[in-house]
């Protein structure tokens, strides 16, 4: 049984906004916040509902957990996110001062660490990457072979 707490249930909790946006025909990337073990915001991408090409699922998410705490600086949230961040969204990780990012697959397409890598993010931002990676890698491919 999964602790509550754990990196693999909150990256889960990330899965269930990627296949939300699977189901509406967008990228297939979902994204949750989460402070002092509980969630505080979920996001999943929203590219095309919003036409809006920064409605990234990491933007969201930081915005409404932005508004949740009613600060800029996300120091002590952990991002779960089931793709690797691209630049765009690394910056505004960066901006935010977010304390710890999680990720499930990489990207090795648009992906941040193609650009510059741990540099790109807030020094004191802890990294770590592969939490049910192959769950998130299936979805992503998935998505896509539809499309083609």
């Amino acid at each position: 049984m999964l602790s509550v707490f754990s990196d693999t249930y909150f990256m889960q909790q990330a899965l269930v906004q990627a296949k939300t946006a699977y189901e509406a025909g967008e990228v297939p990337v979902g994204a949750v916040i989460v402070c002092d073990n509980r969630i505080i915001a979920r996001a999943h991408n929203q590219t095309e509902q919003l036409t809006d090409v920064t409605a990234h699922a990491e933007i969201l998410a930081l915005t409404a957990a932005s508004n949740y705490l009613g600060s800029k600086y996300l120091p002590d949230c952990t991002l779960f996110v089931t793709l690797e961040p691209c630049v765009m969204c690394a910056g505004a990780l960066a901006w935010a001062q977010i304390g710890r990012i999680v990720y499930g697959a990489s990207d090795e397409k648009r992906g941040f660490s193609l650009y510059g890598g741990q540099t790109l993010l807030h020094p004191k931002t802890r990294l770590e990457a592969g939490v049910l990676e192959n769950d998130c890698a299936m979805l992503m491919k998935a998505f896509f072979r539809t499309k083609r």
